[in-house]
């Protein structure tokens, strides 16, 4: 391309990507990705070209282009090209359509355009090829595994297996079993070996959800894994090397947590070398329409169904303060309301005064005592059958109990 815009050559690739087969040479770049009359940067886009002329220098955005299929999310990279006195006279873009993600209704993986979708997925494709460590940061269902598996499909291991691990409730015992694996005869009921996750995960990714729910003295276990990058089965005696791309995620402010010393400083930095947030609903509200007809299209028994416009408007206008889980649900249950063709509004709400506002903290049976035990024993129980019942996160329900999260993490330290 030339500083003004125009294609002078284009490969054969790029013609039946973004061109439709059509001759594209002498056209705009504008005109032929985006279908705009004026510049990128003139139509609220930031402009590769133009970024590229001021600074000198390669630039990278995230767009999204028209293709013969549609729109798709597309890294656009645009390098200038000297002449013999070393001005600026041409440029070279490479465009690599972006596969994780869909801008329009998909029946899997991520979907969305809105800005706060863009500026996380661009993080995405810009951390994928490096083995760095992701540190995925936000509210719960948000879509933290999916942000996680697609990172790991951009990678260089994406032929390598993705294991998932859930942090939360582990337990000393298990946490080491389930990760580390055991040896024959480690303990009663072991008849075999068995492999751990974190042997699974070899030559992939180590997906740890939930991260900030792990107790002190297994981040300190985590640590020398993730540090040395060896691991002891469970009754072994070797140290066995391993190696996987670590991807963690966790609702929690861990930063926070670590002033307060009850997530370990040094392990923070090991997770934290590439933190990316995962919007909430309300952060990417315009996506909700997308959002909606694609998880439609993924529970709904009958298919082909649509929203009617009075539907779509008033999930548009939805809080959702359990994010895409909570869309989902309504959307499923509204589909199993619906006999016709479309959902309409009185599907989505039929059931709205029947559910609680936000989920009990305590569901279940109350805590009692068969007998008369000492204070510290009662203090014990209660906590144990506290850790069963609450469904938040421990910054609640340390709020709840009137202790600080600290005190809180120290005494059900005790009980392990």
């Amino acid at each position: 391309m030339n500083a003004d815009y125009r294609i002078i050559a284009a490969n054969a690739a790029y013609v039946r990507e973004f061109g439709g087969g059509r001759q594209i040479s002498g056209r705009a770049c504008y005109e032929v990705s985006h279908r705009f009359n004026v510049p990128c940067d003139l139509a609220g886009e930031s402009c590769p070209l133009k970024m590229s002329l001021e600074a000198g220098e390669p630039q990278r955005v995230l767009h999204l282009h028209h293709t013969p299929t549609g729109e798709e999310h597309v890294i656009v990279e645009t390098s200038p090209v000297r002449d013999e006195s070393g001005a600026i006279a041409y440029f070279v873009e490479t465009m690599r359509i972006v596969r994780q993600a869909s801008s329009q209704a998909a029946a899997r993986g991520l979907v969305g355009r809105s800005p706060a979708f863009v500026a996380m997925l661009d993080k995405m494709m810009r951390v994928a090829p490096a083995d760095a460590a992701v540190l995925l940061l936000g509210e719960t269902g948000t879509g933290k595994e999916l942000v996680a598996t697609a990172i790991h499909e951009a990678s260089s291991r994406a032929d390598g297996p993705f294991v998932a691990v859930d942090c939360a409730g582990m337990t000393e015992t298990l946490f080491e079993a389930e990760l580390f694996g055991y040896e024959k005869g480690a303990f009663t009921g072991a008849s075999h070996r068995k492999q751990g996750l974190v042997e699974a995960a070899s030559g992939g990714t180590l997906f740890l959800d939930e991260i900030g729910e792990l107790p002190l003295n297994l981040q300190v276990k985590l640590l020398r894994l993730l540090e040395t990058g060896t691991y002891r089965r469970v009754g072994g005696l070797d140290w066995l090397p391993v190696d996987f791309r670590l991807i963690s995620a966790t609702h929690r402010d861990l930063a926070a947590m670590v002033e307060a010393e009850t997530f370990r400083r040094d392990l923070y930095f090991r997770i934290n070398t590439f933190p990316i947030h995962t919007p909430a609903l309300h952060e990417r509200s315009s996506d909700i329409p997308l959002l909606a007809n694609s998880l439609l299209g993924r529970v709904d028994r009958k298919k082909n169904r649509a929203f009617s416009p009075a539907a779509l408007v008033w999930l548009t206008q939805q809080r959702f303060r359990g994010n895409i889980r909570e869309l989902r649900n309504l959307i499923e249950r509204a589909s199993l309301l619906a006999d016709g063709n479309s959902i309409e509004l009185e599907h989505l709400t039929a059931m709205a005064d029947t559910l609680p506002a936000a989920a009990p903290c305590l569901p279940g049976n109350g805590f009692a005592l068969d007998r008369l035990v000492s204070l510290d024993e009662v203090e014990n129980r209660y906590l144990a059958w506290v850790r069963r019942h609450h469904q938040g996160d421990m910054d609640s329900l340390a709020r709840q109990l009137g202790v600080s999260t600290r005190t809180l993490y120290r005494k059900l330290e005790k009980l392990d």
